[in-house]
């Protein structure tokens, strides 16, 4: 683990919101700079579906950040947390289009990116959009934790009961009832047609850079089968998994930070030794 010595001071942490347009909702973000330039590669995270930046895993990121010397970045989808923009207008090509500009307006050089659940499906597209451009370079590594790539087809439309499934195909909508996890909130047909646009599992899929995927076996949300698929499509890239026997969705255990802080340091190893 990196050590900071006592006389160095904390960057000071910077917040503002960011736009992709004149039109656009205006998205809520906290980033920290780095402590000096040759800084390990900065920290990215990727929040998960109706999540936010100021999570118990994102916190800890910025802590880490903070502790190493190193920038970190987070920032909330419209529709999201603090950020601007309706929910139910949202989908996951333009929260991904948010991961894009955000990332290239507020980040410089390699980074280290963090996507949880949803944000692991954010941030295979993020490298495929930053590949496309010649910027896959910006990479130094990705760790995936609960990795909900597809979610939208793959684990969420199949089990929605029939009667659902044709109201949100005849009306476009269907507001999902509250429960024990939280508040009610809105499944719409244009959520579901671009999830399936934007389908990632079953072909190949590159990063240009490690990943580290952390994946609980108790998750009843993402089961840890479907974060085995991810890993069989990223047969040409390095990929780790390691899965935790008792690990909920959430893998915010003191230990499960842990692990993330693991990964973290396994991706900076890895990003040492590139030539």
């Amino acid at each position: 683990m990196t050590h900071i010595a006592p006389q160095e001071a904390a960057a000071p942490q910077k917040t503002g919101f960011f736009s992709t347009g004149p039109d656009a909702p205006r998205l809520a973000w906290l980033a920290r700079p780095p402590r000096r330039e040759n800084a390990a590669p900065g920290l990215v995270w990727l929040g998960g579906f109706r999540s936010d930046m100021r999570g118990t895993k994102a916190q800890f990121l910025d802590s880490l950040a903070e502790t190493q010397g190193r920038a970190c970045l987070r920032f909330d989808y419209s529709g999201h947390g603090e950020s601007e923009g309706d929910f139910a207008d949202a989908t996951i090509g333009l929260w991904a289009e948010q991961a894009l500009a955000i990332f290239r307006a507020l980040t410089k050089g390699p980074q280290i990116v963090v996507g949880s659940s949803m944000g692991g499906w954010i941030a295979l597209l993020l490298a495929r959009a930053l590949a496309q451009a010649g910027e896959a370079d910006r990479l130094a590594g990705m760790v995936l934790i609960a990795p909900a790539v597809d979610f939208t087809e793959a684990l969420i439309w199949p089990q929605l009961p029939a009667a659902v499934r044709r109201t949100i195909e005849s009306e476009g909508v269907w507001m999902r009832p509250a429960n024990d996890y939280g508040e009610g909130y809105p499944l719409t047909r244009s959520l579901f047609e671009d999830g399936k646009a934007n389908s990632l599992l079953g072909g190949k899929i590159r990063t240009y850079c490690p990943v580290s995927i952390l994946q609980g076996m108790a998750d009843p949300d993402v089961p840890w089968r479907h974060a085995m698929r991810l890993v069989e499509s990223l047969a040409s890239d390095p990929a780790t998994i390691t899965l935790v026997k008792d690990g909920d969705h959430r893998l915010s255990r003191p230990q499960d930070l842990q692990a993330l802080q693991k990964a973290i340091e396994y991706l900076d190893g890895a990003a040492a030794a590139k030539p």
